[in-house]
C-alpha cells in the first residue's frame, strides 16, 4: 500500500559539495513506513554520475581548498558549531529515524539521536588533545618530527539500523583530521543524512567539503571503487564487507569494516536472574534486535537453563509490540518486507533444527494488521552448533545455550566467525573480569554493557577490521609522516 500524496518529507535535491544540486537523472527513492508500509517521502537516488560530481567535489576541495590546510583548532572550532546546532535538533533527528526505520521512539530518544551528539562532543575533546604534530627524540642523535596528515577523500557507507550513529562515527574523525567526505546514506534511511547535510552546511563547513548522496548497492560499489576516494569507511553486512576490503584491497586503498556480530551473553550462576532478565531486555533486543552488537545467544549453565528460559519467555511474552512512535512500544517493526520474511524465515530454521520454541513464532503479532512486524522469539536447548547460533538473524530472536561449566561457556562464546561484542552476568566482579579477557571480542561488559565514545570500537574476526571512537577512531582517518632533521654537527 502507497500513497501518491506529496510529503513535507520529500526532497528534489542531492548535497553535492555543500550545495543542494539537481540530480542527473529522474530516478528516485521511496522512503516507506515499515509500520504503516506507505510512502514517507520521496528523494533522489544518487546515479553514478551524481557520485561522480561529489567525488570530484571532494577531491578539489582535498587538494586545493583550505579545509586540509587549516589548523585543527579552526577545524574543531565549526565542528563544535556543528554540535550546537545538532544538540537543538536531536529530537527532530530521533522522529525522523522513527519515521524512516521504524525504530522505537523511546530508542531512538536514547541513541539514535542523542548518542551521536556524544561522539561528536567526545571526538571534539579528543581532537583538542591529538598529537597532530610531535617531535620525538630520534635513535641517530637528531629529532624527528612526526606528523599526522588527512588521509585524503572519504567515502563514507553508513548502514540504515543507526543511520546517525554510524554516520557520525565515520564523518567528524574524518572532517577533524582535515579529510573531505562523500556519504551514501543507505536507501532506507536517507532522510536523516540530509538533515545532517543541513546542519554542517549551517555550521559554515567548506562547500566541496561533504556530500550526501543517497543510493543503492549499485551506486555504493560506484563510489567504493572511484579513483578518486582515498578511503573507505563502511559499517554493513560482513558479505558487503568482504567485498569491499577486496576491492580496496586491488587498489591498495584505506579501508575501514565495522561489521557483523553474533554476540553472546554468559550468565554465571551466581548471576541475579532479574538483573540478567532486565538487561538481556536492552542488549539482546534493542533497536528491535537489529542492532551489530545485540547479544542474541544467551550462555547459561544447564543447571539453570530451565529457571533462565521460564524468566526470558515471561519477559518477551511482555514486550509491547507495535507503533514505534509510541514511547511504550518495546519492539517496533523489521525495516523492510524482506527482513521480516528473513527473520521469519530463520524461526523455521530453529523449529527444523530442533530448537524448542518458548515464546514468539511466525506470524503477524496479534493486533497488526499491517507493518513489518515479527513476534519477539526465543528458542531454548539450542546447540552452539546450529543455524539460529552461528548466522546473525537481526531480528527479535533470542537463543539459549546450555554449557557445562565456566570453561565451557567461555569456548562456546569463541566458537563463532564474529567477535564484536559481549557481556558476563556475575555478582563476582574478578569472576566477571577473568570472564572477559578470555572472550575474543573487540567490546566486553560485566553486568552491562555500552560504548564509551572515548574508548576504541570494532570487531574481532569476521566482526571487522580497524576501529571507530577514541583516538584510535581519529587515527583511523590520518596518514603518519616522518620528518627527519640534519644531524648535529660534530
Amino acid at each position: 500500500m502507497t500513497s501518491t500524496v506529496e510529503s513535507s518529507l520529500d526532497r528534489s535535491q542531492l548535497f553535492i559539495g555543500g550545495k543542494w544540486t539537481d540530480p542527473a537523472t529522474s530516478e528516485v527513492i521511496e522512503v516507506v513506513s515499515p509500520s504503516t508500509e506507505e510512502v514517507v517521502a520521496r528523494v533522489p537516488a544518487a546515479s553514478p554520475a551524481d557520485v561522480d560530481r561529489a567525488v570530484a567535489a571532494a577531491r578539489q576541495a582535498f587538494d586545493h581548498g583550505p579545509w586540509p590546510r587549516m589548523a585543527p583548532a579552526d577545524r574543531i572550532e565549526v565542528m563544535a558549531r556543528f554540535s550546537g546546532l545538532y544538540a537543538a535538533r536531536m529530537d527532530e533527528m530521533a522522529g525522523l529515524i522513527t519515521t524512516e526505520i521504524g525504530s522505537p521512539i523511546s530508542f531512538s530518544s536514547l541513541a539514535q539521536a542523542p548518542a551521536p551528539w556524544m561522539m561528536l562532543e567526545t571526538f571534539l575533546g579528543i581532537a583538542r588533545e591529538f598529537p597532530w604534530e610531535e617531535e620525538r627524540a630520534g635513535s641517530l642523535g637528531a629529532p624527528v618530527i612526526v606528523r599526522r596528515e588527512p588521509v585524503g577523500v572519504v567515502a563514507a557507507i553508513p548502514p540504515w539500523n543507526v543511520p546517525q550513529f554510524t554516520t557520525m562515527s565515520k564523518l567528524v574523525p574524518a572532517l577533524l583530521a582535515g579529510c573531505t567526505v562523500v556519504v551514501k546514506p543507505a536507501p532506507e534511511s536517507p532522510l536523516d543524512g540530509y538533515l545532517m547535510a543541513e546542519l554542517l552546511a549551517e555550521a559554515g563547513v567548506p562547500e566541496g567539503v561533504v556530500s550526501f548522496v543517497a543510493g543503492d548497492r549499485e551506486t555504493g560499489a560506484h563510489l567504493v571503487a572511484h579513483p578518486g576516494v582515498d578511503k573507505v569507511a563502511f559499517t554493513g553486512s560482513t558479505a558487503a564487507g568482504r567485498k569491499i576490503g577486496a576491492v580496496c584491497g586491488e587498489q591498495l586503498k584505506r579501508v575501514s569494516l565495522e561489521l557483523g556480530g553474533k554476540s553472546a551473553a554468559i550468565v554465571l550462576d551466581d548471576a541475579d536472574l532479574a538483573g540478567v532478565t532486565e538487561g538481556i531486555k536492552f542488549i539482546g533486543l534493542m533497536n528491535s534486535g537489529q542492532a551489530c552488537v545485540a547479544q542474541t545467544r544467551i550462555l547459561v549453565s544447564r543447571r539453570r537453563h530451565d529457571e533462565v528460559a521460564d524468566a526470558l519467555g515471561e519477559m518477551m511474552r511482555g514486550l509491547v509490540v507495535g507503533d514505534p512512535h509510541d514511547p511504550a512500544t518495546d519492539v517496533g517493526p523489521m525495516v523492510a518486507r524482506r527482513q521480516q520474511e528473513r527473520v521469519e524465515g530463520y524461526i523455521d530454521i530453529g523449529r527444523q533444527e530442533g530448537a524448542r520454541m518458548v515464546t514468539g513464532g511466525t506470524g503477524r503479532p496479534d493486533g497488526l494488521d499491517r507493518g513489518w512486524f515479527v513476534r519477539p522469539t526465543l528458542f531454548a536447548g539450542v546447540d552452539n552448533g546450529m543455524r539460529i547460533a552461528q548466522e546473525e538473524i537481526f531480528g527479535p530472536v533470542l537463543s539459549l545455550i546450555p554449557y557445562d561449566d565456566v570453561d565451557d561457556a567461555v569456548r562456546i562464546a569463541n566458537d563463532s566467525d564474529y567477535g564484536l561484542a559481549g557481556t558476563v552476568w556475575t555478582t563476582d566482579a574478578e569472576a566477571g573480569l577473568d570472564v572477559a579477557r578470555r572472550v575474543r571480542t573487540g567490546t566486553y561488559g560485566v553486568n552491562t554493557y555500552t560504548m564509551d565514545f572515548a574508548a576504541p570500537f570494532g570487531g574481532y574476526k569476521a566482526s571487522g577490521i580497524g576501529r571507530e571512537f577514541g583516538p584510535e577512531g581519529l587515527a583511523q582517518y590520518v596518514e603518519y609522516k616522518s620528518v627527519y632533521t640534519e644531524l648535529p654537527a660534530g
